[in-house]
């Protein structure tokens, strides 16, 4: 449903801290979308996370939750998203269940569970396969980035 060249409209981020490559569902009845993160030998928190046994950094798991959920937000509630950008406010009942590794594909699977027009709380879950790896609820603001970091 997104590729990459229109997730890059939406979020500020880019490699190597944009954790979505492709969003594959969007389901506003649901108020739920589904993105794709390829995890490859390549990132480079691989090199000291860890040497001889890559692991991907869980915050990083749960950074692309969050992004996944920006995502919904921008594409569907917000569609003029030129001066705005999503801020983590608070992580909740973070939960990692296992490890993810170079060659596995994430699945985010987040939910809007409060929408608001300035704050947004999600659930989401985070799978490789069919196996549940990451888990939490995430809360974030919408800002206009003209006024970021003042």
């Amino acid at each position: 449903m997104l590729d990459i060249k229109k997730i890059m409209k939406y979020l500020p981020h880019r490699y190597p801290f944009l954790m979505v490559d492709r969003v594959v569902e969007i389901h506003e009845d649901e108020m739920r979308i589904v993105a794709i993160k390829n995890v490859s030998i390549d990132e480079p928190f691989f090199t000291g996370h860890f040497p001889g046994d890559p692991v991907m950094p869980g915050v990083l798991i749960i950074e692309g939750m969050a992004q996944a959920g920006g995502l919904y937000v921008l594409h569907t509630i917000h569609k003029n998203t030129e001066n705005k950008i999503i801020y983590f406010m608070t992580i909740d009942k973070v939960k990692f269940r296992n490890p993810v590794v170079p060659g596995d594909q994430l699945r985010y699977d987040v939910k809007l569970i409060r929408p608001g027009t300035k704050v947004a709380q999600f659930e989401g879950k985070a799978y490789v396969g069919d196996t549940l790896v990451a888990e939490g609820v995430l809360t974030a603001m919408l800002v206009d980035a003209k006024g970021a970091g003042e």
